[in-house]
């Protein structure tokens, strides 16, 4: 592993970093959100496809990135409703908990990693230590019983986009492609399943999001995402830092949405709440880096 491969990995870290607080400032409902974060998506894979002049992948290579991209879409519906119910700061840390413990789970029962008992032990104990963290990061000093049935409902919407985030990850793993190949595919997948939200529901058809600003203005939300999205393809190839690690590196985001939600969307957090973040954080943190150099 060389310092350009961790560099590489690193920069998903940024984008999807400042991607949920970039919504957050822009502001609108959820199918506000997705959609400019998808249209953003698609127009830079645009680009980047026009730019090296990247085929268009066709056959079970176009389907499966297609599938990744859709899959991404529906777990980040989710997390945009979850949001409105308990917050960046609040819902990142359990996304990438969830996620983190998801990859792992994958890696270790369809990939085979973490194939010697004491490898196991270390991954279980880091899984652990994750699940301690994101349980720090919930932690609210003046609880009220509304507030507690948002953070429920709010749990329960992180959860079921995990299906969504694995999905996304799976996928392009299950074929061999280049990155900038799946690029396309995967955007327009992302892009075909926004558009399908937007139009599936009354409520969504009555509020106009075709013609509302903030789903443009979310359009740059789109572009800081996609940067993330492409880089991560590459990481992820087994030839650059591999499913496990690549995946680990790009969500130590979460160290720059939980502070961007605090301090930039101002989510009020008391002397105790933010020890308590900042202490979940950090387990969150060790644990992933752990577990992305198991072997």
């Amino acid at each position: 592993m060389n310092a350009l491969n961790i560099l590489i990995g690193l920069v998903p870290m940024i984008g999807w970093g400042l991607f949920p607080v970039l919504t957050g400032k822009f502001g609108g409902k959820p199918i506000n959100q997705i959609l400019g974060a998808t249209y953003g998506t698609l127009i830079m894979a645009i680009v980047v496809a026009v730019f090296k002049q990247t085929p268009l992948i066709g056959g079970k290579e176009f389907i499966f990135t297609f599938i990744s991209g859709a899959c991404w879409s529906l777990g980040q519906i989710l997390v945009f409703y979850a949001f409105t119910e308990m917050g960046v700061s609040r819902t990142m840390p359990i996304s990438t908990g969830f996620q983190l413990i998801g990859a792992s789970l994958w890696g270790v029962l369809v990939l085979g990693e973490w194939s010697r008992p004491s490898a196991k032990i270390i991954g279980f104990l880091s899984i652990l230590l994750i699940i301690v963290g994101v349980y720090l990061t919930t932690y609210g000093e003046n609880k009220t019983k509304e507030n507690g049935s948002s953070a429920v409902k709010g749990l329960l919407l992180v959860l079921l986009a995990e299906a969504g985030y694995l999905g996304y990850s799976a996928f392009p793993q299950a074929i061999d492609v280049d990155g900038f190949q799946a690029f396309l595919p995967q955007a327009l997948g992302m892009a075909v399943v926004a558009t399908i939200f937007a139009l599936a529901t009354k409520s969504n058809r009555d509020s106009k999001p075709f013609t509302t600003k903030s789903s443009y203005t979310n359009i740059i939300s789109g572009f800081f995402f996609a940067l993330a999205a492409l880089t991560y393809l590459i990481s992820a190839r087994p030839d650059v830092n591999g499913l496990a690690t690549g995946f680990t590196l790009s969500q130590m985001s979460v160290i720059i949405a939980t502070l961007g939600g605090i301090f930039v969307l101002h989510e009020k957090k008391t002397r105790k709440e933010m020890v308590a973040v900042l202490s979940g954080l950090a387990l969150v943190v060790v644990a992933g880096i752990i577990t992305a150099f198991i072997k």
